[in-house]
């Protein structure tokens, strides 16, 4: 099984929960990646493509395999930081 995926990194959890906020007043996810994103995949909304089990970082992947398409996780924490993920597909 594969899904299809975007996200948002930001260095600290207040961050992710002020994005949380704008997304729940409206925002789009994908403008969100492009202007806070930490990482490279935000220049392009924060899409991550498609990926498989085993090929993210097994907090990251179970909160992206448990999301329905359309809907947006909670904060996912990593080594890397502080993520919003969005399934596409």
């Amino acid at each position: 099984m594969k899904v299809t995926a975007s996200h948002i990194l930001v260095n600290q959890e207040f961050e992710a929960n002020d994005l949380l906020k704008k997304l729940s007043d409206g925002a789009e996810f994908e403008a969100l990646a492009r202007d806070f994103s930490e990482c490279p995949s935000g220049k392009d909304g924060g899409s991550l493509g498609e990926f498989g089990k085993g090929m993210m970082v097994p907090s990251f992947e179970k909160a992206a395999f448990a999301l329905l398409p359309g809907e947006v996780s909670g904060i996912v924490r990593t080594q890397f930081g502080f993520h919003l993920i969005k399934r596409i597909k």
